[in-house]
């Protein structure tokens, strides 16, 4: 489900969003992810996003640079998402998808009497991820699928190669980026990548690097 027809530029965005920090969980423009929302202070953020603008901000804390558990020290770059799928459970939980709108740059963390946290944005930086499949035809196509295929076949995997096919080049690295199993600074890096052509390249080589990791752990056992 695309939300791009109502938000076309940065002027279209939220200035202040509510900004839920999970490590290792990516979100792109235009991709979905799906969350199980359950401690009460995002239960409560999803309640203020229902009533509003639906927008909620996409952030990996920067786990290295210490700082409370609680309030952990985020990194400067997330991505904005609209709910665009709402569940309730029985049990209390909420069962949610953002889809992705746009990258953001955090400006400065709002003081606030919510249980949730909330940053003054700016998508300025990344106005590039409003026009949809944006720097399509620069992406090294063959290179992503040969990194997908390698990293497949060493770890015993199934792959739906028909969809993958079919995908065209920004939904393709955007989901394998979404999906990998990398961790937080890998993902962080595809994140921060300026452009389409640059997030491939990123994820290739991150590809490859965690295949040598993998060959070497495998003749150290030998």
């Amino acid at each position: 489900m695309s939300t791009h027809s109502v938000y076309k530029g940065p002027d279209d965005c939220p200035g202040v969003i509510p900004v839920f920090p999970l490590p290792g969980a990516l979100l792109l423009p235009r991709g979905q992810v799906p969350l199980n929302i359950f401690e009460p202070r995002y239960l409560a953020m999803v309640d203020d996003a229902l009533r509003g603008d639906r927008i909620i901000g996409m952030i990996q804390p920067d786990v290295d640079a210490g700082a409370s558990p609680m309030t952990p020290r985020l990194y400067r770059v997330g991505c904005a998402g609209r709910i665009t799928q709402f569940a309730e459970t029985g049990d209390g939980r909420y069962l949610i998808s953002l889809t992705g709108i746009a990258r953001f740059r955090v400006e400065s963390e709002m003081a606030t009497t919510s249980r949730y946290r909330r940053c003054q944005v700016s998508y300025t930086d990344f106005a590039s991820d409003f026009e949809p499949r944006a720097g399509e035809d620069a992406v090294d196509r063959e290179g992503v699928l040969k990194a997908l295929k390698d990293f497949v076949e060493s770890n015993d995997l199934k792959v739906d190669w028909a969809g993958i096919d079919e995908a065209p080049n920004e939904a393709l690295v955007n989901a394998l980026c979404m999906m990998s199993p990398f961790g937080a600074r890998e993902k962080q890096a595809m994140l921060e990548a300026p452009d389409l052509k640059s997030r491939a390249e990123v994820l290739i080589a991150v590809t490859e690097m965690e295949l040598v990791r993998g060959a070497g752990a495998d003749s150290t056992l030998q």
